[in-house]
Parts: structure tokens; C-alpha cells; sequence
């Protein structure tokens, strides 16, 4: 072939189309359940809310069989269980070493990393909806078991706000994902977060005035629980928002710039 039709070859070659942010999270969905990890990570979410509707209808007194007890009970293992699925998410494309097929395959790293967010986010809603009719099936089994009538104490604005907790802590593990890169330091990173700063503030609260008023604006995880009790005053948003600024937006963003910048191996 002359030099000028290599040319003119090489004139008429086209740029691939991206590949579209639909196939993106649909594949980041297929990746969270294809292997035997993923696979019981997200079983155990149907289980524990099994076994926590269990729990209530064998231990639970007659007059707390009520949809409020099975909810509470369901969604504390839920609470453990979304963040580590939204930490593997990340954390599998290095701890893996699948990132530098991924990265190639599609070198916008950014539409990957939202990819990955939004699946997580799906997953975090749907598992919510199954563990709510879970625990719908369980108090109308409960009901009938002890022969009192169903008690629905929950209205659809408090769900929408557990559901709303439950997604904010999966965030909050998907940052830590982001930020650190590896499944073993992220894990334990949220387990600090989520179990032992809580003790540590309500002792500085409990011990500091100053710090008693500031801590709904710069604790996460207290301005989170106020989602679980009651619908939040225009205030209450303010400090979940501020302190969500602090504790998540804010190293989500330093962790996505460090995603960007380092080498893939």
C-alpha cells in the first residue's frame, strides 16, 4: 500500500462512541453479583432481614408487634451491610487488579467511578424496598400469630427518610472507598467511623458544652440519626447538610481527584 492511501486511511478513521452510561451501570450492577463474594454479600442482605423478622415475631413482646419494630430490626443490618457493598464497588478494581482493564476499556475514569455511585445507589434503594416488604410480611405473620391486628406506625415519609439514612451511610462507605483504595483499610475505616467516633463525640458532648451545641453542625453520623426518629425541621437539613459537606463531600472530592491522578496497576 503507497504512502498516500495510508494517509487517506488514516483521514477517514473515526473515534469510537463512548460507551454509553446506561451499559456503564448495568455493568458496575453484573460486577456487584458475579462472583461468590458479591454474590452472598448481597444474599445476606435478604437473609438478615430473614432473620430479623424472625427475631421480632419469636422474642418480641404482643404489644410491639408492630411495622415500626420489624422496620427498626431490618434496617440495622442494613446499616452494616450497604456500606461494605459500596466499599468492595470501588475498592475491587484495585484490590483485584481488574482497574487497569476497566481504566483502558474506558479511560474517563470519571464516568466510571459515577457509574459505580449510581449503581450503588440502586442497589442501596432496592435492597431497602425488599427489606420494607420483609418486614411487612413479617407483621402481618406476626399479627396473625399472636391474634391481634396488624399495627401500621410507620407513615411513607418516615420510610422515604430511612431509606434516605440508609443511602447516606452507603455514601459515606463508597467515600471511604474512593479515598483509600483498599477493601481491608476502607472496611475498617467505616467501622471507626460508625462505631467508635459516635462514642468519642457523645463523651466530648457529654463533657463540653461548646462542643454539645456545634455537633449537629459538624457530626455526620448524629445529624444521620435525627433521620430515623422524626421529619427533620428546616434546621435539622442545615446541619445534615453541613456536616455531610464535612464528612462527605468534602474527602469524596479529595479521593476523586486522587483516583484521577494515580497510576493503575
Amino acid at each position: 500500500m503507497s504512502t498516500v492511501a495510508v494517509e487517506r486511511t488514516s483521514a477517514v478513521r473515526t473515534e469510537p462512541r463512548p460507551v454509553p452510561t446506561a451499559r456503564l451501570v448495568g455493568l458496575e450492577l453484573r460486577k456487584m453479583f458475579d462472583t461468590r463474594s458479591g454474590f452472598w454479600l448481597m444474599a445476606s442482605i435478604v437473609l438478615s432481614a430473614l432473620v430479623a423478622t424472625g427475631a421480632i415475631i419469636l422474642f418480641a413482646p404482643d404489644e410491639e408487634i408492630a411495622y415500626g419494630s420489624f422496620g427498626a430490626a431490618v434496617g440495622m443490618p442494613m446499616a452494616i451491610v450497604l456500606p461494605m457493598v459500596a466499599i468492595l464497588a470501588v475498592t475491587s478494581e484495585w484490590s483485584q487488579r481488574s482497574g487497569l482493564t476497566t481504566f483502558t476499556l474506558v479511560p474517563h475514569r470519571h464516568r466510571v467511578i459515577g457509574a459505580k455511585a449510581v449503581a450503588a445507589v440502586i442497589v442501596g434503594v432496592v435492597s431497602m424496598g425488599i427489606a420494607f416488604a420483609v418486614g411487612a410480611l413479617g407483621n402481618l405473620l406476626g399479627s396473625a400469630i399472636v391474634g391481634v391486628d396488624p399495627v401500621w406506625d410507620m407513615t411513607a415519609t418516615e420510610l422515604l427518610l430511612i431509606v434516605l439514612a440508609n443511602v447516606l451511610g452507603m455514601m459515606v462507605g463508597f467515600m471511604l472507598g474512593v479515598l483509600i483504595r483498599s477493601s481491608a483499610g476502607a472496611i475498617v475505616a467505616y467501622f471507626v467511623y460508625s462505631l467508635v467516633l459516635p462514642g468519642l463525640a457523645a463523651l466530648l458532648a457529654a463533657s463540653q458544652g461548646w462542643f454539645r451545641d456545634v455537633q449537629p453542625w459538624v457530626d455526620f453520623n448524629f445529624a444521620q440519626t435525627t433521620l430515623y426518629d422524626n421529619v427533620l425541621t428546616s434546621e435539622q437539613w442545615a446541619q445534615l447538610g453541613t456536616s455531610g459537606l464535612i464528612w462527605l463531600v468534602a474527602p469524596l472530592v479529595v479521593g476523586l481527584v486522587l483516583v484521577m491522578r494515580s497510576e493503575v496497576k
